[in-house]
């Protein structure tokens, strides 16, 4: 092999470390966390949204799941008292939802809805079901009343 062509599968290959390391990385803050459910609510630590303590950095918005509903839901942070939780199934055909930062996308047929759960893009005609959420010392309650 000559020098020039191992510079260049060199210089690659490092690019690619980089790429992928960056993409688990980021895969790795997305999990889907598991909330309680307690009475008609859905508890879930606010400690879920600390993304680095040291430098009080917060996750904008967390993924949660329980065995007991059929669709994930999804609650964006605003600050320490405001937040939103989003019912994640498509208002149009009833498809779960992706996140992709400050919007919800139905991967079907492409209806789009922001953090607050308004649709922006059909064909979904309607806004997502949102729920109560009240902060509780150190948790955050949803409430399943109208599940």
């Amino acid at each position: 092999m000559e020098r020039k062509d191992f510079i260049k599968n060199c210089g690659l290959a490092c690019l690619g470390g980089i790429g992928i390391s960056t993409l688990l990385e980021s895969c790795s803050s997305l999990q889907i966390l598991t909330g309680q459910i307690a009475g008609d609510d859905l508890v879930v630590p606010l400690s879920d949204f600390v993304k680095n303590a040291n430098k009080k950095q917060f996750k904008r918005y967390i993924i949660i799941n329980n065995d007991q509903l059929k669709f994930p839901i999804c609650v964006y942070r605003f600050n320490e008292s405001t937040y939103t939780a989003l019912w994640m199934q498509c208002t149009h055909q009833g498809a779960e939802l992706q996140v992709f930062g400050d919007k919800l996308q139905c991967p079907a047929h492409g209806s789009e809805f922001n953090n607050k759960g308004i649709m922006q893009n059909g064909p979904a005609a309607t806004n997502l079901r949102t729920f109560a959420i009240a902060v509780d010392k150190d948790q955050l309650k949803i409430s399943l009343k109208a599940i």
